[in-house]
C-alpha cells in the first residue's frame, strides 16, 4: 500500500516542462515604443582655441528638467515619441524644439538607449535614438507642460548634471567625440548662436 501512495504522488522533477510559447495568464501585455531626441549644442566652433585644442566649458548644451514623484528636479536629454510619418532625425529636431524652444539640426548620431518599464498595467520596451544637433535659432523656454525647467549648461558639466545612468554613458561618448566635431565646425567656418 505504501508503494501505491508513493507512485500516485507526482514527482515534480519528472513533470513535463511547460512549453515556452504558452503564455502565463498572469503575464502583463507588452508594448513597443520608439522615441528620438538629442543634445542641441551651441558654441561648437567657438570652443576651438587658436592652437586647435577645445575648451568644453565654452560649448553649451540645452537640457530639460522634470520633477519626479518625490519633487526632485531631474535633468535629462530632450526626447519624445516618433510620430508617423517622421523618421528619427525629424522627431529629434521636433522634440528638441517642443521641449526647449530651440531649433536644432541633426548633424551626427549619438547612440541608442533601450530599456523596459511597467506603466498602466503594461510592460513597455522602449528604444530611444539620440542625436547631436547644431543650434539653428530660438530662445530657451519651458512652455512644454511636461517640462519644469530648461537650461543651457556647459558641456564640461554635462555628465554630472544628467540624472540617468544610461544618458550619462551617452554623454561620455559625446564628450569623446565633441573636440573633433568642434574642430570640423571651425574648419568649415560655421559659427553658432550662443
Amino acid at each position: 500500500m505504501s508503494q501505491r501512495r508513493r507512485r500516485s504522488i507526482p514527482d515534480p522533477r519528472r513533470s513535463p516542462a511547460r512549453p515556452v510559447h504558452q503564455r502565463d495568464h498572469h503575464e502583463l501585455p507588452t508594448s513597443v515604443e520608439t522615441s528620438a531626441g538629442g543634445l542641441v549644442l551651441s558654441g561648437l566652433a567657438e570652443s576651438v582655441r587658436g592652437d586647435g585644442s577645445v575648451d568644453l566649458s565654452k560649448m553649451y548644451v540645452a537640457l530639460i528638467g522634470r520633477l519626479d514623484r518625490r519633487g526632485r528636479l531631474l535633468w535629462s536629454i530632450p526626447k519624445g515619441h516618433i510620430e508617423e510619418p517622421e523618421d528619427a532625425h525629424t522627431t529629434a529636431e521636433r522634440e528638441v524644439w517642443e521641449e526647449t524652444g530651440v531649433h536644432g539640426k541633426v548633424f551626427s548620431e549619438l547612440g541608442t538607449i533601450d530599456y523596459w518599464f511597467v506603466s498602466e498595467g503594461r510592460r513597455i520596451h522602449k528604444t530611444v535614438h539620440h542625436h547631436l544637433l547644431r543650434i539653428v535659432d530660438g530662445q530657451l523656454n519651458d512652455e512644454d507642460p511636461e517640462v519644469t525647467e530648461v537650461a543651457w549648461l556647459p558641456v564640461s558639466h554635462l555628465v554630472e548634471k544628467l540624472a540617468y545612468a544610461d544618458e550619462r554613458k551617452l554623454a561620455r561618448q559625446a564628450l569623446d567625440r565633441l573636440p573633433d566635431l568642434a574642430r570640423a565646425e571651425a574648419k568649415a567656418g560655421r559659427r553658432t548662436l550662443r
